[in-house]
Order: C-alpha cells, then sequence, then structure tokens
C-alpha cells in the first residue's frame, strides 16, 4: 500500500527557496546594520576633522591679526611691559587656543570605531551556519 505525503508538508525545492530567501534577507539587513554604525563613525570624524581645520584656522589667523594689535595694547606707548614680552603673552595665548582645538579633536576623532554590532552579528550568523 502506498502513502501519500501529507499536504503541509513542504517540498525540498519549497524549503531551500525560503532558507535562499532568509539568507539573503539575513544578509541585507546586515549590510544596513554596518551601513548604519559607520555613519555614525563618519560623524564623528568630520566633527574631529571640523575641529582640527578651526584649530588651524585659529592659530593662523588669530596669530597674524590679533597678535600685533594686543601686544601694541600691552606695550601702551612704552609704559606697559616692553613689546618683546607683549609680543610672548599674545603668542602663548593663541597656541594655548589651537592647543585646546587639537585637543577636542584628538578626542572626537577617538571615537570613530569600524561596525562592531555588524561584525559580531557576521561572526555570530557565520557560526551558525558552520553548525548546520
Amino acid at each position: 500500500m502506498a502513502v501519500d505525503p501529507m499536504q503541509d508538508e513542504p517540498t525540498i525545492g519549497k524549503l531551500v527557496v525560503d532558507a535562499q530567501r532568509d539568507i539573503s534577507q539575513l544578509i541585507s539587513d546586515e549590510i544596513k546594520l554596518a551601513k548604519s554604525e559607520i555613519k555614525v563613525s563618519v560623524k564623528a570624524g568630520g566633527i574631529g576633522i571640523g575641529l582640527f581645520a578651526a584649530a588651524g584656522f585659529v592659530a593662523v589667523l588669530g596669530i597674524i591679526m590679533l597678535s600685533v594689535t594686543v601686544a601694541y595694547f600691552i606695550h601702551w606707548d612704552g609704559s606697559g611691559l616692553d613689546l618683546h614680552w607683549a609680543y610672548l603673552i599674545v603668542t602663548v595665548f593663541w597656541f594655548l587656543v589651537a592647543g585646546i582645538c587639537a585637543f577636542l579633536g584628538i578626542r572626537s576623532v577617538k571615537r570613530v570605531h569600524g561596525p562592531e554590532r555588524a561584525i559580531a552579528q557576521a561572526k555570530q550568523n557565520s557560526q551558525a551556519f558552520k553548525r548546520s
């Protein structure tokens, strides 16, 4: 007597198609996760680069344009500090401003990371596929 296969049971072809679709969806989702993580890191890196540019801008323009004026105010027609001391005070101030901007830029760039969650998820999925 022949046994008829059950109507509710999927065929091997259907199972293969379902598995292929699920794997494709999984890979697509992991790519989306990696893109979102990279976007956050790129934003932090961009902020860091902007702060480095600000540090350079402040160092150059600040020293060139304001240093002479401030040094002469400190000197004040010879009744204040000697002119060489006035220039030194102004120069040290602008380098401190540039150093603070550079420090903040370095701190921001250190927050840039790779897509760690996506990599961990991919490794976990790879392990699951190897086991099956």
